[in-house]
């Protein structure tokens, strides 16, 4: 009974052992290839190629070789038909942007923390009023940039066919005039196999 309680035990973590999982560590600028839906590579393909051609755009050159501008950027609309975290496309293009000493920005997704934390070094009594931040000093953005993520689907019984387009902006907050706009598009296409793996 022993021995046959002992080869249950060692079939029984041979079994478990067999179920466990791997973690492994791999180059976050590689190519990913698991699916057609919007993947990581898309999002630095985008935001390389958003950001490239904006600095190379001669209007841009101009305005940013002797000063800094002051931008802020609206969170890119997905309207596309999948979940896709576009506050990281976003966050990737305002962080080259910034990467290449070029822009300053104002990030109006902190406004109302920042206000708070104002109205407590002004009103609290806590903070000496020679250090404290004063009201009215931020600089406000001379530039906004957005933009629009779409993609139109298109499959049958074996192929899915997905075309992305993703548009940028820079708006000229004082005058309304687009100064730059820029758009990178991606096909991807997955193929089931025969059978179906």
């Amino acid at each position: 009974m022993v021995r046959v309680f002992s080869l249950l035990a060692l079939a029984m973590a041979l079994m478990l052992s067999g179920c466990a999982s791997r973690v492994d560590y791999g180059d976050a600028q590689a190519r990913e290839t698991v699916t057609a839906d919007f993947g990581s590579t898309d999002l630095q393909m985008i935001a390389t190629k958003m950001v490239d051609d904006m600095m190379v755009f001669p209007p841009i050159v101009e305005m940013t070789r002797d000063r800094r501008p002051v931008l802020f950027v609206d969170r890119i609309k997905n309207k596309t038909s999948e979940h896709i975290d576009t506050e990281s496309v976003t966050d990737t293009i305002q962080s080259k942007l910034i990467n290449s000493g070029k822009f300053r920005f104002v990030d109006m997704s902190v406004v109302d923390r920042v206000r708070e934390q104002l109205e407590y070094q002004q009103d609290s009594g806590m903070v000496d009023q020679a250090s404290a931040a004063q009201m009215g000093r931020q600089i406000g953005a001379e530039f906004m940039l957005y933009g629009n993520l779409s993609s139109i689907v298109k499959r049958d019984d074996s192929t899915k066919d997905v075309y992305y387009k993703f548009t940028l902006k820079l708006l000229n907050i004082q005058s309304g005039i687009i100064e730059w706009s820029g758009e990178k598009e991606i096909r991807k296409t997955r193929k089931r196999s025969l059978f179906g793996f």
